[in-house]
């Protein structure tokens, strides 16, 4: 670390000047120098510049979350609400299920059903009565 701080701050005879000088404009600080009392006008010129950024990118940021929402939720389906009793089909896609009668993978149909709605869990969930033929394994993790 001092090698490289001795290398940023040492003036070159072919440029004149330190290469930290060079990138940033100003020589780097070493040690603990006194601060200038009083306000200093290029740090509230910053201060005020960084702030308009970051208002501009708020702006921006919210324009884009106002399109990504419109276009998701044109592209979203309406749920059905459910209400305890209603027959429903259930998939079979995700369900591993065996029935007295062995099938082969393909033949099975891919809805099954109409169950009633036992229990209702969530706005997209819900409890079904189901019969003994079929049989709900839980997923291990």
């Amino acid at each position: 670390m001092v090698k490289a701080m001795t290398y940023n701050n040492k003036a070159y005879l072919s440029t004149k000047i330190s290469p930290f000088r060079a990138n940033y404009g100003q020589d780097s600080r070493i040690g603990f120098e006194e601060r200038k009392k009083g306000k200093y006008k290029g740090a509230e010129k910053f201060v005020k510049k960084i702030k308009e950024i970051q208002e501009e990118a708020k702006v921006a940021l919210g324009k884009a979350q106002k399109e990504m929402k419109k276009y998701t939720n044109s592209k979203r389906a309406k749920v059905n609400k459910y209400r305890l009793g209603d027959l429903v089909m259930l998939s079979t896609k995700n369900l591993k299920y065996q029935m007295i009668s062995k099938r082969t993978k393909k033949l099975i149909e891919r809805f099954v059903g109409p169950y009633r709605v036992k229990k209702i869990v969530s706005l997209n969930a819900v409890e079904l009565k189901l019969p003994n033929i079929v049989k709900i394994e839980e997923e291990e993790e």
